[in-house]
């Protein structure tokens, strides 16, 4: 049985490493690995013995808002649910520190419907979000799609 757990710094290079792998093949944007070590409270991750087979993110963006952010899974452990685990794990997360609101931006997004999201317009996205997005070599031509998902509405 899978386990979430936060990341601790000793995961950092290889969520750097499985990020990366799936932005060189275009599926998410990588990450800088001094970004990974600045935000490594953000990340949870499901680990086999020492090796990280998968992870994901949860980054507060304001005082009713956060991003699920560097979801990955291993290619040989895809299609196990483990992506489903580490989106409950963010959510729960979300909803233990009154964040209403979580958005994502991916180029899996029929992933993340499954997950409970709906697709948005990102121009319905606060201007909060698109501080990061300055930085990205995409910006302003972002290829992503828009997901959010409203804690509230479950409760």
């Amino acid at each position: 049985m899978a386990t979430v757990e936060k990341a601790t710094i000793k995961d950092a290079t290889q969520i750097h490493q499985l990020v990366n792998y799936f932005a060189d093949k275009g599926e998410m944007l990588a990450r800088p690995l001094s970004e990974i070590y600045e935000n490594i409270r953000d990340y949870f991750v499901i680990r086999q013995s020492q090796r990280v087979l998968a992870c994901g993110a949860l980054h507060v963006s304001w005082v009713d808002l956060a991003e699920i952010k560097s979801l990955a899974v291993t290619e040989d452990w895809q299609s196990q649910g483990l992506g489903d685990l580490l989106v409950a794990a963010c959510l729960k997360e979300a909803r233990e520190l009154g964040i209403p609101t979580i958005f994502c931006l991916t180029y899996k997004p029929t992933f993340f419907e499954r997950c409970g999201f709906t697709k948005v317009a990102k121009t319905e996205l606060p201007h909060k979000v698109w501080g990061e997005c300055y930085r990205c070599p995409k910006f302003p031509d972002c290829d992503e799609v828009a997901l959010i998902f409203h804690l509230e509405e479950e409760d």
